[in-house]
């Protein structure tokens, strides 16, 4: 073998660290949304909460974009206990709830968040509302965000509906100022709120067992509440949507049940999460929507799935991410494990839920 004079060792030795480095940031470029498939319509974006991340996957489970690397990942320049997500344009809005005590063992003594994020495909924040780790109800100050819904203004100078759960509250924030434009105070435990096309707002009043639609006024005022479905009251109403047809689908999460109804409380159609074989006795689920295809997808948060069911009595399994009932942490895909997934959208479809354009 030919000894390699010193110049030629230092040029091989450059030659290896720009590969290396080549290779780090075509990974890097990866992970932070670089991947070729990322913000493809037909992919989900879905909330792993208490793996602190937000990942958009394809249709096979495989992860194709992340914010956030898992049940360790607590730093400010990640999210904690994330519960929503949706993605503006090629942005991602998302709501960092936080972890209660005891939950993981990286958060024994409870990890606050307490911030809406809007990050771009590269992991860097471009906006944020609130304070990490601050629980407040001031100016700039939040305590438990547990959903966001991005309001397009015809000024360009668009809002951000914040659900914040620990005040009882719904704000609407103005991204320019941050100055809130619009409140509405005095819900117990709210865990969702969607602008119509009415103008009014749905309001899901979590322990309060119902939903309310209000005016998207100054004051506000009730339009329709929704308490009962099939003769069932809803217990802990946990998310509700508009459906093109004019009902409601309602997330009656205490209930495990998923239903769609009207302001007459009928039961047109419902599916109950923890029917499944290996199902937890009480999954909670948090969201479900209806698909543009007729489907409804759904978060059954402790059961540790998402899945994608028919709209029919009964209905079929036809997608699921996820082991039933088993939690934990899979770096490269959700297919096998999640823990406490909270929320579950698909890409560039709006049915029921607020559109971001």
């Amino acid at each position: 073998m030919k000894e390699m004079t010193s110049k030629g060792l230092l040029t091989h030795l450059i030659c290896i660290a720009v590969l290396v480095a080549a290779g780090n940031i075509l990974m890097d470029g990866t992970a932070k949304g670089q991947n070729s498939k990322f913000n493809q319509p037909g992919n989900i974006l879905l909330t792993d909460q208490f793996n602190n991340r937000v990942m958009e996957i394809d249709s096979s489970g495989n992860i194709v974009w992340q914010f956030g690397n898992g049940p360790a990942d607590i730093a400010a320049n990640a999210i904690v206990g994330t519960n929503d997500a949706e993605r503006v344009g090629d942005l991602t809005l998302m709501s960092g709830t936080g972890i209660p005590a005891g939950v993981t063992k990286f958060c024994r003594a409870g990890c606050p968040d307490n911030r809406v994020l809007l990050i771009d495909r590269h992991g860097n924040i471009v906006w944020q509302y609130g304070q990490f780790r601050v629980t407040g109800s001031g100016p700039n100050q939040l305590n438990t965000p547990v959903q966001n819904t991005y309001v397009p203004e015809s000024s360009g100078d668009d809002h951000v509906l914040i659900t914040d759960q620990g005040n009882g509250r719904i704000i609407e924030v103005r991204r320019s100022d941050k100055a809130i434009v619009w409140e509405y105070d005095g819900l117990n435990n709210p865990n969702s709120a969607e602008l119509l096309v009415t103008g009014d707002i749905l309001i899901s009043d979590e322990n309060n067992n119902q939903a309310l639609e209000v005016t998207h006024t100054m004051p506000s005022t009730v339009v329709h509440t929704y308490t009962t479905a099939g003769g069932v009251a809803f217990s802990g109403l946990a998310f509700s949507s508009r459906l093109p047809n004019g009902h409601t689908l309602i997330t009656d999460s205490n209930n495990s049940r998923i239903v769609e109804t009207d302001e007459n409380g009928a039961d047109f159609w419902h599916f109950f999460t923890n029917a499944r074989p290996g199902s937890n006795p009480s999954p909670l689920p948090t969201r479900a929507v209806q698909l543009a295809n007729g489907n409804v997808l759904i978060s059954d948060q402790f059961n540790n799935q998402v899945i994608e069911i028919t709209h029919t009595m009964p209905a079929v399994i036809v997608a699921s991410y996820g082991t039933i009932n088993d939690p934990g942490f899979s770096p490269n895909s959700a297919l096998t494990k999640m823990n406490g997934p909270y929320s579950a959208y698909v890409i560039g479809d709006y049915t029921g839920i607020t559109p971001p354009f």
